[in-house]
């Protein structure tokens, strides 16, 4: 917006008023073109009559701003090629905008996230941009047997120590009273 000359960033709050104004003035033109003549002076306008609650306008225009978030999105995943798509380090700053902004579209309506809305656009990302994404290069495999066996014994031997170390405190206790 162009505001005394200087350039302005809407916050949620404005464009959500913004968003209502327009609504409420295209839907007092429909009536006005519906066959019926209504003056300016009768002319009357509720969102009631439009059968809209507040949380479905909020739901209206958080669609709308998550598609322009997915749009970016596309067109940062555009400029990556293919074959660089499954690379966690190529494409960890695109898909973090995506969620970020997500969060920060659902936050600036009081829209709780995560919801079903972004959940659906990065359930796509998934299926359009790393369904085949693999562990190809990176096969999982078994750690080295001196690692496994330590992470196996540690806690076998751990409980009997700390089932030693409860009795002795409590004959502790006992011995106090």
């Amino acid at each position: 917006m162009l505001q005394s000359g200087r350039l302005y960033k809407m916050d949620g709050h404005a464009l959500l008023l913004r968003l209502l104004l327009l609504v409420s003035t295209v839907a007092i033109t429909l009536h006005a073109f519906s066959g019926t003549t209504v003056s300016p002076q009768n002319a009357t306008f509720s969102f009631k009559s439009l059968n809209l609650t507040i949380q479905e306008i909020k739901d209206f225009v958080y669609n709308y701003r998550i598609r322009e978030c997915w749009d970016l999105f596309t067109g940062q995943m555009a400029n990556i090629s293919k074959i660089y798509w499954c690379d966690w380090k190529t494409i960890l700053r695109p898909y973090s905008h995506l969620t970020d902004c997500l969060e920060n579209e659902a936050d600036k309506l009081l829209i709780n996230y995560p919801n079903s809305m972004a959940e659906e656009y990065i359930i796509i990302s998934h299926h359009e941009y790393f369904l085949n994404c693999t562990l190809q290069n990176q096969p999982l495999k078994d750690p080295p047997e001196n690692i496994l066996l330590a992470l196996i014994i540690t806690p076998i031997c751990l409980i009997p120590f700390l089932v030693a170390l409860v009795v002795l405190k409590s004959k502790d206790g006992e011995m106090h009273m």
